[in-house]
């Protein structure tokens, strides 16, 4: 199973900007989608961003146009550039991959990194 570790949550005042980063580690043969997931305590976990190999990108309606995900396959490593940040938006974020491993093609998270957006 790989292994992911996140990077650059914070407190952010909204219409303020952040970065997530994450990379993924362990025995991997190929990853096949990265992308972020965000949980609110006592509210399902919601996808909020995806993106293949080959650059194709899904959003989440609500976060589309403000937050843009990218990829450095060459760094087994994804990003989430999140703009114009609402109260809304706080939550953990999880860094997600599907992945060809020891244990064959895997889902995989982070432990997850916290974002508040406050004034």
């Amino acid at each position: 199973q790989a292994q992911l570790a996140e990077s650059g949550g914070g407190l952010v005042q909204p219409g303020g900007s952040l970065t997530l980063s994450c990379t993924a580690s362990g025995i991997i043969y190929g990853i096949h989608i990265m992308g972020w997931d965000r949980q609110v305590p006592g509210r399902q976990r919601e996808m909020v961003a995806r993106m293949t190999g080959g650059g194709r990108t899904t959003y989440a309606d609500s976060v589309r146009g403000r937050f843009i995900i990218s990829r450095d396959n060459s760094k087994n490593a994804v990003y989430l550039q999140m703009n114009d940040l609402k109260p809304d938006d706080t939550a953990v974020y999880y860094c997600y991959s599907n992945a060809d491993t020891d244990a064959g093609r895997l889902d995989s998270w982070g432990q997850g990194t916290q974002v508040t957006v406050s004034s």
